[in-house]
């Protein structure tokens, strides 16, 4: 199919009411109150699509023609097949997570039908310390891979234009907090216990990252003409560390980017599992929403997050292999603990794997519907209240 007849196909002017409701129903659960239902966010992206239409994963990432088609093929089976609440239609260049490796130059592997993996070039102490010495915060404007990078957006943009595609397109360069940053370009292994044994170092480590990060984050607002206020945060790697050790060496640096860019909403991934980090995340950091990603316990995230965090993930991959039947009890189960009072959105934790089968995605979500319905009639265990008191 040409993309220029998938562009005619996939009309948002068509979804025009649905939106509207959709982002009514997540105006009300973001003020911990209850909507009509649960509001359902399914993150299906580039790799997810590229599977589901028969593609190479590897070749999605390296073809804009390709990384076009999907992401259009993936749209209009998003809003017709799967119709979840989502609210946006926009597309741009995915080139997968290879930030650090623009940024700081890292080798990229690309196995067979999957997606790109950074090569760390930090390997021993003496490759950090080195790094900190030498490292000098880039001028983006004046960086070549940056640049590089930046004009493959342009380009991609051209392509979109010349096939037809009427839709926003967005883009830019941008690389993890310090933390999952650090674990990008070294050895996690080595992050972790340079973290414990010189702590001195790894400060001077993550503000080298940090500093880097918000001069990408600046221009990347002066290219796209905006001013980002409600910033994002992507920290799979907190999961694995010490509440305490988070608090003394990885918080304050989230903290300055959520004091800079999160004056109207300030959100965080982490894959997890993050239950350590709960009451944290809620009463020092006073984050305003976090996908909890799919290892934490949705128990946890209610009793700590509840009515102070609107929270979204709790369901994960693993869960959705399968058939319907054998997703059911993890749907089940994360609705009758987080959905009552509002401030919870379903949703599959973090990325919709590639794999996750799309037949039982489409009837989670119909299923939700109907039995998300508030005043939600799944009654919780004894055990599940009794665990929220405590």
């Amino acid at each position: 199919m040409a993309t220029t007849d998938l562009n005619r196909r996939f009309d948002p002017q068509k979804y025009t009411q649905r939106i509207e409701e959709s982002r009514r129903r997540f105006e009300i659960t973001r003020r911990f109150e209850e909507p009509d239902r649960v509001p359902i966010s399914i993150s299906t992206g580039g790799s997810f699509y590229a599977r589901l239409f028969g593609y190479n994963i590897r070749d999605y990432f390296l073809a804009p023609e390709l990384n076009l088609e999907v992401q259009l093929k993936g749209l209009q089976w998003a809003y017709e097949e799967l119709q979840d609440d989502r609210t946006g239609y926009g597309i741009g260049l995915d080139e997968g997570p290879v930030g650090e490796a623009i940024v700081f130059d890292c080798p990229i592997e690309r196995p067979d039908d999957s997606s790109p993996r950074i090569v760390p070039i930090l390997e021993t102490e003496a490759d950090v310390r080195s790094f900190v010495e030498r490292w000098t915060v880039p001028d983006p404007g004046e960086h070549e891979g940056i640049q590089k990078a930046y004009r493959r957006i342009e380009e991609f943009k051209t392509l979109a234009a010349k096939m037809g595609v009427n839709l926003p397109i967005g883009g830019g360069v941008d690389i993890h907090p310090p933390l999952s940053c650090a674990c990008a370009i070294a050895e996690q292994t080595l992050v972790y216990t340079l973290l414990i044994e010189d702590k001195e170092l790894m400060r001077r480590f993550f503000s080298k990252l940090l500093a880097t990060k918000l001069v990408l984050m600046e221009y990347r607002d002066r290219y796209s003409g905006r001013k980002t206020e409600s910033v994002g945060l992507a920290d799979d790697n907190s999961a694995f560390i010490s509440d305490p050790l988070y608090r003394e060496m990885v918080m304050p640096y989230n903290l300055v980017l959520y004091e800079r860019y999160g004056r109207k909403g300030r959100r965080l991934h982490a894959d997890g599992p993050n239950d350590h980090h709960f009451q944290t995340y809620a009463d020092v950091m006073r984050l305003t929403e976090m996908d909890i990603g799919g290892f934490s316990d949705t128990l946890l995230a209610k009793k700590y997050l509840g009515g102070k965090v609107v929270f979204s993930g709790g369901l994960s991959n693993k869960d959705l292999y399968g058939d319907f039947e054998t997703a059911l009890p993890a749907v089940k189960r994360a609705l009758r603990i987080a959905a009552p009072g509002g401030g919870y959105i379903f949703a599959v934790g973090g990325e919709t794997y590639a794999g996750v089968n799309p037949d039982t995605l489409i009837k989670v979500v119909a299923y939700v519907k109907q039995i998300g319905r508030y005043p939600i009639t799944l009654a919780r265990t004894p055990e599940e209240e009794e665990q929220l008191k405590t």
